[in-house]
Formats: structure tokens, C-alpha cells, sequence
């Protein structure tokens, strides 16, 4: 028997299968199992894809190894890969790759990953063997209120190692799985009349490949919805995959399914460890679990006969991978929902613009939450002007929301102030003579992160102890300007003494668990102030949050990028609508010095609709989606000149071969020119058609697949540019 094993190579190659013989000790049913092959001098791992006949006229070597004895990869996932490969021309490899855990991932350098512990119980047959040694009686008696006990537990080694020879006790190994969470029971769910509708118009909506946006309100109460909605899956007898953009909504979620559905639960997400990721992994492979909740990954969990697939938050950015293979989860969303025909449901609050558009169209099915739960109105919002409150002496928090802050820790009620970015300062410069702190190896000023006392670089980690003489001048003159998290937390501790404060960020959620001891920490009311960036503005439900103040709105105005506006009125409609989401009402203040832009105007009247309108009108102006589709190509070299005429040169083939409807721009240079000491130059590609697109782009990868001076990137719709 001969069989095509996919490896990873350095050779760039979409497809680098080959064959080798099947030694007739292993088992016939390799498909989609790691098998140990001999490459060259080297001996690595590749996936078992297909079986194939001995080519004519060459040596075939041999397996050496079965790794599996479970496939890793099923029928779907082996087709899915397919999929993800012609669609983002990228190796085949990686597209296996990225759907696996690490520990079983195709790289020798890895373990299996599976963990095994020795546990002991009685011989039934043989238990009543008169035994006269106390020690030996006390595990006796122990076996007999236990079914099996860890072989560890047990002190006396020698009294158990006697009981095992004579056969009265059974020793044996079983794998077992490392994640394991306390199971609170959830406490009933009575959905509001508006939520049975939609949960009804949902669940018409089984077995069909349908996508459904749900257009919900912050506090709409589309969680219980979803809960709703996979009863009745399971209850049918399929299973559901429910995602969520951030590991800090996962505990929360994870806690409330798991309270309903038992150990019917299986978490997937980064924050988990490589061995709990594989025990995850292969509990879904098994069949055990009928709910896999997780981030971006989850997609590919292996479940079987699936009724539902639903992306929380469906407007988030997260849902886009970021390298090879740069797929979008809503794409592969659809895929697998061709497969098992069931629908995708989509909920946000604030939809993309291309999901909405696409809704009123008629692409998507549209459903709407327009009320909250409690029938409380949404938080009543107010804009700042900051240029105002800088001439009073405010720099950083106004007048009102001072004033603000404490009346709600004087009613005993929690307040979440959004800063979108980490650290202390953004950067340091010399008063004297203007220098700023680089990073070396990237064109990026340092951050400075004050509890470290370091200046950090955010693109590639490089890491230098803050200095308090310029190394230009050598004046002591050095000035921290702008701040982050770190900054206003250490202001709001100063200003408001008698205060508790929390911060969350990537700094304080890097240690696992962090997402989690935060979020109950300050749920449980030992703390009265969360301070943190965007990750604190989706999903997350506080009970006792009154008030949101959001430091600085326009941080994301400023990013050059045509989402900027949707990003902007995304991340303050979101945060804002943190605050009265149970009995109490909510404020939120915007601090801006942009307060007549509409994005701002429109996310404090919670207006969506309005801002939908307004986007749009600009996006067809300009020619961007949902009008057009965009590819980017990002050609990245260590020598500046080389890099600009190669992408000077893909230029000159695109205008030849393409579409003359295709606007090809550039190339110009990165948002951030160098990163890690390699420069980043783009060719945007926009489009509505064009039949010769991937044909060309794969002759560009062709091409440049043997030269190590330049790096090719392809980039389908691109979530910035």
C-alpha cells in the first residue's frame, strides 16, 4: 500500500505531498493520521492524505512510524484544508496546521501531548483472599468505597506492590484529561417575548446553510438566545459551536453554558495550555462533548453533525487571522456550514458595515433585539470637548467625569474607564532636543511601561531599561508624552484614595488564569474601578457598572485606515453600553477632541442606522467595501532598495495581467515601514471582478517561491491597510 504524506518544508510550495510504501505491520487506515517519514537526511512528520499507486520509475521509501491511533484529521478537516488553500493561496500545510493543537501538530519536536496516570482497584475475582496485614487490608478497604484510586495516593508502596503480585489488586494506565472547571448550576433562563421570536425564527432556520445577523442591543440579552437556541440543537441531537472574540468573554460564556450543559462543554481558546488544548481537542474528536466554545481557532473544531454555528460579536477584528493562513472565521464559517448544512448566526451589536449591508440586501437573513432585557434604556452618553477642559488644567480626566466618578463610588457603584493603549507613556522625548527612544529594529518609537521600568517595543519585543538622561544632548530633560492604562491607573489611585482599581490589559493578562481572577474579582465587588483597553468593552456583564468614562475617543480615529470610523463608533457604542445593563441606569462620558465627528455623534445616540447611513455614503465615494473587494499584497525585504523595486516590478505585472476595472495602488510603504529589521512595502489591489486575479497572484508567488531576498504576502480583505 502506498500513501501521499503532506510535510512542511522550507520550499514554498501550496503543495508538497509524496509517497511512501506502507509496511504491512501498520494498520490500513492511515487517512488523516501523522506518520514518521524519512525526508532526505532528516526524519519528520507528515499527514496521511490520500492513498495513491507506486510511481513508475522512482524509489519509494518507507513509513517508518504511525504516530496516531486516533485520526487528527477527519474527512471535513481534510477537505476544509483543501478549501483554505485555494482560497488564501497559502501552503497546504499550514492550513492543517492551524487547526490543530500544538501537541499534534505534524513536528517532531513535539510529543503526543496525551497524559497518563496509574491507577489501581480491586481484582474482583480475587478480593476476598484472606489477607492478615493491616497495611495491606487498609488499601483493601480503601479500594472497596472507591471504584479506582490514583496509585500515587496510596503510602504503602510495598503493601500495594504484595496485593498487585497476588493478583487482589489491578494495576493500569489511562489517559485523562487536565481541564477541569467548577460546574455552577445556572439558574433559569425566561426569555422576554422578543428573545422567543428570535430564537423561534432561528430554529425555523435548522437544516438550511442560511446566514442570520442578529442585530441586538448592548444588554438585549442575545447570550440567553444563543443558550436557547442550542438546547434545542442538542435536543435534536447535533451539536453547536458557539465563538467569542476575546479569552476575557470566554469565562463568563464558559461559566454559563458549563452551568446548563454539564460536561456536554469543551473550551478551546490560546490561553489554555498546550496538554489542555490537546485533551480538549481530542475529547471534541470522540464525540464526547456537544458544545465547543472558544475563540477564533474553535472554528475547526471536529464535531460532528453540528445543527448551529454562532460568532458572538461577529464584528470584531480577532475573527481575522493575521499570518499564514490569513483566513477570515466567517469564511470558514460558511464553509462548514455548506457541509453540514445548518446556519450561521452572527450577533453584534454593531455589525460590520459588509455584514449589515449584506443583511439589507438580502444575502443575510436580518433579525433584531431592539430593547433590553430589563426594558431600562440604553446609558445615556455626553461628549466632552477635552480642547476646553485643557485650558481649566484637566489633562486627563474633565471636570464631569470627576464629578461623576464620585457620585457613583459614593452610591457604592463600579465605574470602567476605557484607554485604548498599554503601558505608561507613549513614548519619552528630550525637551531639550527632541530625541525620542526608538526601536532599533523597527521604525516604532518605544512605549514605556513604568512597573517595569522598561521601554518596550509593541511590534517585536525588544526590551531597554528607561534612562533619565537624553543620549543625545546628555541634558536631564527627558519628557513622557502621551499615557496608556498604566498611567491612568496610578492618576485615578492618586486622585480618588479611598478607591479599589483594577487593570486589564495584555501586561496584567498574560499569566493564565489572569482574564479570569479579574473579571471576578471585580464582579464580586472588591473592587469599585476597571481601568483597561478595548478588551474590556465586548460582552463582558457587570451588574453594579453605572458609569463609563472613555479617556480618549478619538485613539482610533487617528490610525490611518478606512475602518477607522467603524472602528471608532464600534469600540465606544460597545463600551458604553458596559454601564446599566441590570436594575440601575447608566452614564457614559466620551472625552474628544473631535466631538462633532459623526462616528462620536452617532455611537453617544447609540444610532446605528445613522452611522451606517453616513459610512456608507463615504465608503461608495471612495470606492471600499462593501462596494469593492480588496486585496493587499505586502512584499517585506531586509534591503530597503531591493524590497521597492521587486514591489516596483510586481507593480509593472499586475497593470499588465489584470483587469483594466482592477485600481491597483502603489506601492507605497507600511503603516509601520520596518518591523524586526525588515522593510514593508504594499500593493493595494480594489476590485468588484476579476476572473484573472488568483490565476496572476499565484504566478507572483510562483516566482518569487526560490528567492530568499524577498517575502511575498497575500492579504484577501484585509481588516487594515
Amino acid at each position: 500500500m502506498y500513501v501521499e504524506v503532506l510535510v512542511e518544508t522550507k520550499v514554498k510550495s501550496n503543495d508538497m505531498t509524496f509517497t511512501y510504501y506502507v509496511p504491512n505491520i501498520f494498520d490500513n487506515d492511515l487517512i488523516g493520521k501523522r506518520v514518521l517519514v524519512p525526508f532526505g537526511k532528516r526524519i519528520i512528520e507528515g499527514f496521511v492524505i490520500n492513498y495513491t499507486h507506486k510511481p513508475e520509475g522512482y524509489d519509494v521509501k518507507s513509513v517508518l512510524k504511525v504516530i496516531d491511533e486516533e485520526r487528527v484529521l477527519n474527512d471535513e478537516l481534510i477537505e476544509l484544508g483543501k478549501f483554505i488553500s485555494d482560497k488564501y493561496l497559502c501552503p497546504l500545510i499550514y492550513s492543517y496546521q492551524v487547526m490543530l493543537p500544538k501537541a499534534l501538530k505534524a513536528n517532531a519536536k513535539v510529543t503526543s501531548g496525551a497524559k497518563k496516570l496509574t491507577y489501581v482497584k480491586l481484582n474482583e475475582e480475587l478480593n476476598k483472599a484472606e489477607i492478615k496485614v493491616r497495611e495491606q487490608l487498609a488499601i483493601i478497604n480503601l479500594l472497596k468505597e472507591n471504584k479506582e484510586v490514583l496509585k500515587s495516593s496510596i503510602k504503602s508502596k510495598a503493601s500495594l506492590k504484595k496485593l498487585i503480585e497476588k493478583n487482589i489488586v489491578i494495576e493500569y494506565t489511562k489517559e485523562v484529561y487536565r481541564l477541569f472547571d467548577e460546574e455552577k448550576d445556572e439558574k433559569k433562563i425566561i426569555l422576554t417575548q422578543a428573545q422567543k421570536e428570535v430564537s423561534l425564527a432561528i430554529q425555523k432556520r435548522f437544516k438550511t446553510n442560511k446566514v442570520i445577523l442578529l442585530h441586538g442591543v448592548t444588554g438585549s440579552g442575545k447570550t440567553e438566545v444563543y443558550i436557547d437556541i442550542v438546547k434545542s440543537v442538542i435536543k435534536r441531537g447535533m451539536t453547536a459551536i458557539m465563538l467569542v472574540p476575546e479569552i476575557s468573554l470566554t469565562p463568563q460564556i464558559n461559566a454559563r453554558f458549563k452551568g446548563i450543559f454539564k460536561g456536554a462543554v469543551a473550551i478551546l481558546h490560546s490561553a489554555l495550555s498546550d496538554g489542555e488544548r490537546h485533551d480538549e481537542f481530542r475529547r471534541i474528536n470522540r464525540g464526547e462533548v456537544k458544545v465547543v466554545i472558544g475563540a477564533r481557532s474553535a472554528i475547526f473544531a471536529p464535531l460532528k453533525n453540528i445543527g448551529i454555528i454562532i460568532i458572538d460579536e461577529e464584528h470584531s477584528e480577532s475573527y481575522k487571522q493575521e499570518n499564514n493562513p490569513r483566513y477570515n472565521t466567517l469564511d470558514i464559517a460558511v464553509k462548514r456550514s455548506e457541509t453540514h448544512n445548518c446556519p450561521v448566526l452572527l450577533g453584534s451589536a454593531t455589525p460590520t458595515i459588509e455584514s449589515y449591508a449584506r443583511a439589507k440586501k438580502g444575502y443575510y437573513e436580518l433579525l433584531k433585539l431592539d430593547k433590553r432585557v430589563n426594558e431600562k434604556p440604553l446609558p445615556k452618553v455626553m461628549i466632552v470637548d477635552m480642547k476646553g477642559e485643557i485650558r481649566k488644567g484637566n489633562t486627563i480626566i474633565s471636570g464631569v467625569l470627576r464629578e461623576e466618578i464620585i457620585k457613583t463610588l459614593a452610591k457604592n457603584e463600579q465605574v470602567m474607564l476605557l484607554i485604548n493603549r498599554r503601558g505608561y507613556a507613549n513614548y519619552l522625548s528630550c525637551k531639550n532636543c527632541g530625541f525620542t527612544f526608538k526601536c532599533p529594529n523597527c521604525d516604532i518609537t518605544l512605549t514605556y511601561h513604568k512597573t517595569s521600568g522598561m521601554m518596550r517595543c509593541h511590534y517585536c519585543g525588544y526590551a531597554t531599561k528607561k534612562v533619565n538622561v537624553c543620549p543625545s544632548c546628555k541634558a536631564e530633560a527627558l519628557r513622557e508624552v502621551g499615557g496608556g492604562t498604566e498611567k491612568i491607573e496610578e492618576f485615578i489611585k492618586n486622585e480618588f484614595p479611598s478607591s479599589k482599581v483594577l487593570r486589564m490589559d495584555a501586561d496584567t493578562t498574560s499569566k493564565k488564569g489572569s482574564h479570569f481572577k479579574i473579571i471576578n474579582d471585580f464582579n464580586s465587588g472588591d473592587y469599585n474601578i476597571l481601568v483597561g483597553t478595548q478588551m474590556i468593552s465586548k460582552g463582558l456583564n457587570f451588574p453594579n457598572v453605572t458609569l463609563v468614562g472613555v479617556i480618549n475617543g478619538d485613539s482610533s480615529l487617528n490610525v490611518p485606515n478606512f475602518r477607522s470610523s467603524e472602528n471608532t463608533f464600534n469600540l465606544l457604542d460597545q463600551v458604553t453600553g458596559r454601564a446599566g445593563r441590570h436594575d440601575k441606569e447608566g452614564k457614559a462620558i466620551i472625552q474628544t477632541f473631535n466631538p462633532e465627528h459623526y462616528s462620536i455623534v452617532c455611537a453617544a445616540k447609540h444610532d446605528y442606522e445613522g452611522f451606517f447611513n453616513r459610512e456608507m455614503f463615504i465608503r461608495k465615494r471612495l470606492n471600499y467595501p462593501p462596494y469593492c473587494f480588496i486585496t493587499l499584497i505586502k512584499i517585506s525585504s531586509k534591503d530597503f532598495n531591493y524590497g521597492i523595486n521587486e514591489a516596483k516590478k510586481i507593480n509593472v505585472y499586475l497593470r499588465d495581467n489584470l483587469s483594466k476595472t482592477t485600481s491597483i495602488l502603489g506601492p507605497s510603504m507600511a503603516s509601520v515601514l520596518k518591523v524586526n529589521n525588515v522593510y514593508n512595502f504594499q500593493i493595494i489591489l480594489k476590485y468588484k471582478k476579476d476572473d484573472k486575479l488568483y490565476k496572476e497572484l499565484k504566478n507572483i508567488i510562483k516566482l518569487y517561491e526560490a528567492n530568499n531576498k524577498v517575502k511575498i504576502e497575500i492579504d484577501f480583505n484585509p481588516i487594515s491597510l
